[in-house]
C-alpha cells in the first residue's frame, strides 16, 4: 500500500506543466477528445506553422467536420489541413488511430496535445504503437476550479491506468525484442 501511494505521489509531482514546454516544429498534430480545452491550442499550433496537419482524434461519430469548424472558427486551414479521426474510444485507440494516419502521411515527429494529467499514459500508449515516431508533448491545463475529492479520485484513476498502459507496453516491447 505504501509503495502505491509513493508511486501515486511520485505521478502527481511529475506530471507536465502546462504551457510551460517551448513546443518545436513537427511534422503532424494531434489532439485527443476529452475534458478540458485540447482543440483550441491544438489549432493555434497549427495556425502558429508547427506542424503540417492536425488529427483530431477521438471524434464522436455524430459530429461534423462544419460543427467543429464553427467551434474553433477555423477558416482555410481548417478545411485543407484537418483531418477527424472518429474510430478511437480510448487513449489506445487514439493511439491506433493516429499511428494509421501519421504512416499514411509518413510523419517522423508528432505534437501531442492533452490535458496534463492525461499526457504520462498518452505518449506510453503512442509511442507503443509509434516507437519510430518522435512523440512532443504539449500538455493543457484541466479545466478544474481547484483540487477537490473528485480531481484526487480522476487523478488516482489515470494513475492506475497509466500503471496499466505501461505494464503492457513493456510486456509488448519484450515480445518483441525476444522475436528480434
Amino acid at each position: 500500500m505504501v509503495a502505491v501511494l509513493a508511486g501515486f505521489v511520485a505521478f502527481v509531482a511529475s506530471l507536465p506543466e502546462p504551457g510551460s514546454a517551448r513546443v518545436e516544429s513537427a511534422d503532424g498534430i494531434v489532439a485527443l477528445t476529452g475534458e478540458g480545452g485540447r482543440l483550441v491550442p491544438a489549432m493555434d499550433l497549427l495556425e502558429d506553422g508547427l506542424g503540417q496537419r492536425l488529427l483530431i482524434s477521438g471524434v464522436n461519430p455524430s459530429t461534423t467536420k462544419g460543427s467543429l469548424k464553427n467551434l474553433l472558427h477555423g477558416g482555410e486551414l481548417f478545411d485543407c489541413c484537418v483531418d477527424l479521426g472518429f474510430s478511437a474510444l480510448d487513449t489506445r485507440g487514439n493511439a491506433e488511430e493516429t499511428a494509421r494516419w501519421a504512416r499514411d502521411h509518413h510523419y517522423k515527429s508528432l505534437i501531442i496535445v492533452t490535458v496534463d494529467y492525461h499526457m504520462p499514459r498518452s505518449l506510453v500508449e503512442f509511442g507503443s504503437e509509434m516507437p519510430e515516431v518522435k512523440l512532443i508533448p504539449y500538455p493543457v491545463a484541466d479545466a478544474i476550479d481547484s483540487p477537490n475529492w473528485l480531481t484526487v479520485r480522476r487523478l488516482g484513476s489515470e494513475y492506475f491506468k497509466y500503471l496499466a498502459s505501461s505494464v503492457r507496453a513493456f510486456v509488448i516491447s519484450s515480445t518483441h525484442q525476444a522475436q528480434a
